[in-house]
């Protein structure tokens, strides 16, 4: 295959890499100190929006680079996604960093680097290129979580995240060694011819190093049991790097996790069903539980997300095409909940600084209705109340595990989701019943040209739910077992 073709196909990878180094140059010898995170940000969203451009632009399947990258509808459905989400992050981190004195140059261009290390994630077709945008994205993220240095919750976040981190690179580099030793290839092609053979199930170096690579991934999509992290880290965070790990590094982890499983362990598809089913179970009952006491609305969101990866996770452990395509449904409409719930999270200040207590919510519609009902409806399509965006999600990914007898999960989600209305419920009940506290102070634009967009969002989905529809059928296509 010419090399133009194999770059072409990494040309929105591409554009994020150079434009990162750009940008980090610029910052560093360009931008006068008053102007550099404002023109940053601004410089950062519109390199995102130029690798969104050229990646509509492909079109087709090409594996270049010796099967390692892929490009595909379901890599594009989801790098879109990716794109968005880290887009939105920077829009939303402008007056936040500004009021905190913590508007650096640097937070767009690790927010770039990581992107980058997503893209290359969903596009992965060998364990190398897996490892490699893994780790890419790990190391900018670890340094987004300690973003402000003189905050001691972040540098704790920070340092329990790269610490938890490099355990389950290692975990997951282990995994992948004795998959190459077991298999004699890295590629996901030669795994699958493998994984395919007789007797494949019964050898124990395979499972293991699957198992391995599953527990690298749990983490990284933050699954129980592997999910420890995720609530000091969310509470830590600045937060729209919050919002910006609840959204796009999600994504990018479940998206190569379903396309590990699909492309690389199709003939494994017994074993490894049954380990997706026990970490969506046990994720979803994690998520529902331990989030009813949590007093903190960034540490209930983390609890939230990890209940969220494991409705996503029913898609994955359907194993079919229907599966996948509720997954990628499941997916965006996801993103969009997440990031405008913490766009209202964002809207929680006063003169003295942001608030995080739930408490803090008291009689919010009285002082500021608007947000209020927003917010309501967010947190409501987040539990799966119709007619919202979020019931069609949890509809897709149950209807696919109805339709592959997996009646038990269904039904488990089902009864978690009615569970965790309950912790959603009793933040609407402050909002609306309680006595009102004083009210926040005035919304930056972006923020609230954020809540406001995924409000229409979630509640106007089900007047035209056809483009996303078909786009995730389409995507869904890619991948088969």
């Amino acid at each position: 295959m010419p090399e133009t073709t194999s770059f072409a196909a990494a040309l929105p990878e591409i554009i994020l890499a150079a434009g990162a180094m750009g940008l980090l140059m610029l910052g560093a010898f360009g931008f006068s100190d008053g102007e550099k995170s404002d023109r940053a940000g601004w410089t950062a969203i519109l390199i995102l929006f130029a690798a969104g451009v050229a990646l509509l632009g492909q079109t087709g399947t090409e594996r270049v680079f010796n099967d390692a990258f892929i490009s595909d509808p379901f890599a594009r459905f989801v790098k879109l996604l990716v794109l968005a989400g880290s887009a939105t992050a920077i829009l939303l981190s402008f007056d936040d960093l500004r009021r905190a004195k913590a508007d650096r140059y640097e937070l767009p261009v690790l927010i770039l680097l990581a992107t980058v290390g997503m893209l290359m994630m969903v596009s992965a077709g060998d364990l190398l290129a897996l490892y490699l945008g893994l780790e890419l994205q790990s190391l900018a993220l670890y340094v987004l979580a300690a973003f402000r240095r003189d905050d001691v919750r972040s540098s704790e976040a920070g340092m329990k995240y790269f610490v938890l981190g490099a355990l389950s690179s290692g975990m997951l580099l282990y995994g992948a060694s004795l998959l190459y030793g077991f298999s004699g290839t890295t590629s996901f092609a030669g795994l699958a011819q493998a994984a395919s053979a007789p007797g494949a199930a019964t050898n124990l170096g395979l499972i293991a190093g699957l198992v391995f690579l599953l527990v690298g991934l749990a983490f990284k999509i933050s699954a129980v049991p592997f999910h420890m992290w995720t609530p000091d880290v969310y509470e830590g965070a600045p937060t729209p790097v919050t919002a910006f790990f609840a959204a796009a590094p999600k994504l990018a982890a479940m998206a190569l996790l379903a396309r590990v499983l699909f492309d690389g362990f199709g003939g494994l598809f017994v074993q490894w069903q049954k380990i997706v089913i026990f970490i969506a179970i046990a994720s979803m009952l994690l998520g529902a539980f331990a989030a009813i006491g949590q007093t903190n609305i960034k540490r209930l969101m983390a609890y939230s997300s990890i209940g969220h990866v494991g409705f996503a996770l029913v898609g994955v452990a359907a194993g079919s095409a229907a599966g996948i395509e509720g997954l990628l449904i499941y997916l965006a409409i996801y993103l969009v909940m997440t990031l405008g719930a913490f766009a209202c999270i964002l809207a929680m200040r006063r003169e003295n600084g942001p608030v995080e207590e739930i408490d803090e919510l008291a009689g919010l519609a009285e002082t500021n209705l608007p947000m209020a009902f927003i917010l309501a409806m967010l947190l409501l399509s987040l539990a799966g109340v119709p007619p919202l965006a979020g019931f069609f999600a949890k509809f897709y990914v149950f209807a696919a595990a109805m339709k592959a007898e997996l009646y038990g999960l269904a039904i488990i989600g089902m009864l978690t989701s009615v569970v965790s209305l309950f912790y959603y419920l009793r933040i609407v009940k402050v909002m609306f019943f309680d006595d009102a506290k004083p009210g926040f102070s005035a919304t930056a634009p972006y923020v609230r040209f954020v809540m406001i967009a995924a409000g229409l969002f979630v509640l106007l989905y089900a007047v035209y739910p056809a483009p996303l529809v078909e786009a995730a059928t389409a995507a869904a296509k890619s991948l088969s077992l």
